[in-house]
């Protein structure tokens, strides 16, 4: 069994249950568990690899709740720069529609490869868009992405069964039946899950939306799951468009009607859920529901502000989402921290802001409990060894040594991770990766503007125009 040294870190932000932050310590990893968190070596003893931590700080990878790794190639297009979230997805679905088993490879080596660059070394992937033209395996090719890179991975088999004709957003050519929905499910599930503690590898469900599936998909999902023990995840309450139809169509807001739909419960999370009433958080929270906080597509989309303390005081678990790279069009997990302090500011109530500790909690050991995993996101004997290491003699740093767990937050630096270690291995060290970074950002830029030129082809749409 490897055993691997992490030697002097200036600091360890444990985000255990204390939430302790230890100093002059050492901490010792034996396969792929960690073995010690004070541990001092004896006299001649030897080690795989010592990892010199001097000046740096040490905390739990921090975990990435929702994320749609195949929008990396549509970031930034010009036509839906500016727009809000209905007229922003009819818009890029009319690109998505072209996507191919190879741009979800590629895009989602990009997307991982950037969570995991910024200190991510868990990540989940809402994948619910699967065009015709297609073999329908991109899950699979998502997965080969994440196993080459050695990420912690929850992907989530998304779906949706309701097209324009039906009423809904998409293009009939990427929307499934449900029993294609399931036997895929089934598919992916006997062929990927792995339920047992420290898996590198799980699977959960995820309809895209209350609104882009019927009440017969979402209900059946929900008892799917609950009979294979399986999670489930969903967009909620984004917006005040998204409120609004609901109202109308279904005669109850957003997570009423989810609630009716069995899915307010502690094997589901769903993403941004802005627009919630104190009624709705605190059932939330007394049910252990998994929320993912993102507030940079919330920001880029004008959503709103999700009143992330009310959802801690409440119990609510809440983790931290970068959200897909075309509402967002990064995937750095450091940032969208710093943003979900920030963003918190602007709320009038003071004792509704969040400090830089909150959102590091959220972005490790919340993410954890919302993707309902006991094995990462804090570290503590006997939980996974999935550490990241920053360098705090950076630049950015100089002068806010009086506090390095916040300066982590408050002072960013958008430099690189200085170390990874997933499950026991390094990935990362000094910086230094083996990853192939030239030919994959080539290959994706290529892919991005063949599926461009594709759509406004077949649309007559000129997307490199701002409306």
């Amino acid at each position: 069994m490897s055993k691997i040294l992490i030697k002097n870190p200036l600091v360890v932000a444990t985000q255990n249950q204390n939430k302790d932050e230890l100093r002059n310590t050492n901490i010792l990893i034996e396969g792929n568990l960690i073995k010690s968190m004070n541990y001092q070596p004896k006299k001649g003893e030897t080690f795989d690899k010592i990892v010199d931590a001097t000046g740096k700080l040490a905390m739990p990878g921090m975990v990435n709740c929702h994320h749609h790794l195949y929008q990396t190639l549509t970031r930034n297009v010009p036509k839906m720069q500016d727009q809000e979230l209905f007229p922003w997805l009819v818009n890029h679905y009319e690109l998505w529609r072209e996507l191919t088993s190879e741009g979800v490879y590629i895009s989602a080596k990009v997307g991982l490869l950037e969570l995991l660059l910024t200190g991510c070394t868990t990540s989940t992937d809402h994948m619910y868009l699967f065009p015709r033209h297609t073999d329908g395996k991109l899950i699979d090719q998502e997965i080969r992405a994440a196993q080459e890179l050695g990420i912690r991975f929850q992907p989530t088999r998304g779906s949706m069964t309701l097209s324009t004709k039906d009423g809904g957003l998409p293009p009939d050519d990427v929307v499934q039946d449900e029993d294609e929905i399931l036997q895929d499910s089934k598919r992916l599930i006997e062929k990927y899950h792995d339920p047992s503690f420290g898996a590198m590898l799980r699977i959960s469900l995820a309809p895209c939306s209350p609104f882009s599936v019927t009440g017969k998909q979402m209900k059946s999902v929900a008892e799917f799951a609950k009979a294979n023990n399986l999670m489930i995840h969903t967009h909620l309450a984004e917006t005040k468009d998204e409120e609004n139809f609901c109202i109308e169509k279904f005669g109850a807001r957003p997570a009423k009607y989810l609630d009716d739909l069995g899915w307010i419960a502690e094997n589901s999370w769903t993403a941004h859920s802005i627009h919630l009433s104190d009624d709705e958080i605190k059932t939330m929270g007394s049910r252990k529901m998994g929320i993912s906080h993102c507030p940079s597509s919330n920001m880029r989309l004008g959503s709103g502000i999700a009143r992330i303390r009310e959802m801690l005081d409440a119990g609510v678990c809440v983790g931290l989402g970068v959200d897909g790279s075309a509402s967002n069009d990064s995937s750095n997990m450091l940032t969208e921290a710093r943003l979900a302090m920030l963003l918190s500011r602007l709320r009038e109530d003071k004792k509704n802001w969040l400090t830089a500790r909150d959102v590091l909690w959220i972005a490790t050991k919340g993410g954890a409990l919302a993707l309902g995993r006991d094995d990462i996101g804090s570290l503590e004997v006997g939980k996974c060894a999935d550490i990241v290491l920053y360098d705090m003699q950076r630049i950015a740093y100089a002068g806010g040594m009086s506090d390095p767990v916040a300066a982590l937050i408050f002072c960013q630096d958008t430099a690189c991770v200085d170390t990874s270690i997933i499950n026991g291995k390094v990935v990362i060290e000094n910086g230094k990766h083996n990853f192939e970074l030239a030919p994959l950002i080539k290959k994706q830029n290529e892919l991005a503007a063949e599926l461009i030129a594709k759509a406004q082809k077949t649309t007559g749409i000129d997307f490199c125009k701002k409306d």
